[in-house]
């Protein structure tokens, strides 16, 4: 399919979404949540691509994934405020470590409980060293073990792996975006907390995200927007060790001090845009029908993720239980875990704590940096004891 059938069919989806979360009880779900449940089932149908591979590759989502999302992560730090994440941040920084201890955990238990050695094969450590990556920093960590362990040579268990990690993945998004709401009741508070304190109201954006822009204004947020990430593609050439969306945080909180580009119009309404065509390739990846070509193969990984997924959330949540840590800041650092940066600041938004921006942000560029040694010391001295 076309590029401009593409984007025009995810803009068209965006626009869709947003008049239910306006006009129907679909507001408490949110937009993030629906672009994604929405691009699913039209991409289930056939009326979009359901993924992009080397074999049949999709340039609309390839340049979504590697351009629009960074974008997406500039426009909407610029705005923010630093002095009011810093109490969150570090409670977000523990549950995120927490969350990335869980995920090792939970693959360890998961591999274990479907016999990977035999469900899987041979490479099974390797797979189980690339959940441990994409669910602790994202699909980078994932393509740096996959080539590591050289799994791309097994089309069918690389392609099936990916699949299943798209479906879990928005699984994930819906269970996070739940969670807080349905507990936050029976949560134990911290002294002088309130149930409010954790949960922001539920708006449809509408008034937040409506801006008047004049077009040097909108060509001034795209100046600024493609060239820091074009500058910090380029400055991680020459710092690999360092994530170039760890550089782009930089360069956006450095420019966020200016109060001249730091209360520029269109910086929420281009970054919400970008976050939601984001989010919406995420929908499309989840092929449901390849997973039912895989045969046995997809049951077990199927099974394997979701023991490693629950694990990883029982463990975060009763942490969080235990500590009194905000059920909010748990479901975002889990999202960053298994979602990125990207989908833990859409679910911020999504529950009403703009306070958590940044903070998803700054632990989604953590995940990216320790997600590949996690996955390698996992994959070399956890799971070759039960094989």
């Amino acid at each position: 399919m076309e590029s401009t059938y593409i984007i025009g069919f995810l803009s068209a989806i965006i626009v869709m979404t947003e008049l239910f979360v306006r006009k129907t009880f679909l507001k408490h779900f949110g937009t993030a949540l629906l672009v994604i449940l929405f691009t699913a089932l039209f991409a289930n149908l056939g009326l979009l691509p359901t993924g992009s591979t080397e074999a049949a590759p999709v340039p609309a989502y390839d340049f979504i994934f590697s351009t629009v999302a960074p974008l997406a992560i500039f426009w909407l730090l610029l705005p923010v405020n630093l002095r009011n994440i810093f109490r969150a941040g570090k409670e977000m920084i523990v549950m995120f470590l927490v969350g990335s201890m869980a995920t090792a955990i939970g693959v360890f238990i998961g591999m274990w409980a479907i016999n990977g050695s035999e469900s899987i094969g041979p490479l099974y450590y390797a797979i189980g060293g690339m959940f441990v990556g994409t669910y602790t920093g994202g699909s980078v960590n994932f393509n740096t073990l996959g080539l590591e362990y050289n799994v791309m040579k097994d089309g069918l268990l690389y392609g099936g792996s990916i699949v299943v990690d798209n479906i879990i993945t928005t699984v994930w998004m819906i269970v996070t975006l739940a969670v807080p709401r349905l507990i936050s009741h029976v949560w134990p508070r911290k002294p002088g907390t309130e149930i409010a304190d954790y949960i922001g109201e539920v708006k449809t954006g509408e008034e937040e995200d409506t801006e008047t822009i004049h077009p040097v204004d909108f060509g001034l947020v795209l100046a600024l927007g493609f060239g820091a990430v074009w500058l910090s593609n380029r400055i991680a050439i020459f710092l690999p060790d360092i994530p170039s969306a760890l550089i782009l945080t930089g360069i956006a909180l450095l420019l966020a001090q200016i109060p001249s580009v730091s209360r520029l119009p269109g910086l929420k309404v281009t970054g919400m845009f970008a976050v939601y065509l984001f989010l919406c390739v995420i929908g499309a990846y989840c092929d449901v029908g390849a997973l039912s070509e895989l045969g046995g193969l997809g049951v077990s990984l199927l099974i394997f993720t979701t023991i490693t997924v629950t694990v990883h959330g029982m463990l975060v949540y009763t942490v969080a239980y235990f500590f009194k840590i905000n059920p909010v800041v748990a479901s975002v650092a889990s999202q960053a875990n298994v979602g990125g940066g990207p989908s833990a600041l859409a679910l911020a938004r999504s529950l009403g704590r703009e306070d958590l921006v940044l903070p998803a942000i700054l632990v989604g560029s953590l995940g990216y940096a320790v997600g590949t040694f996690l996955g390698l010391w996992v994959a070399e001295g956890w799971l070759p004891l039960i094989g």
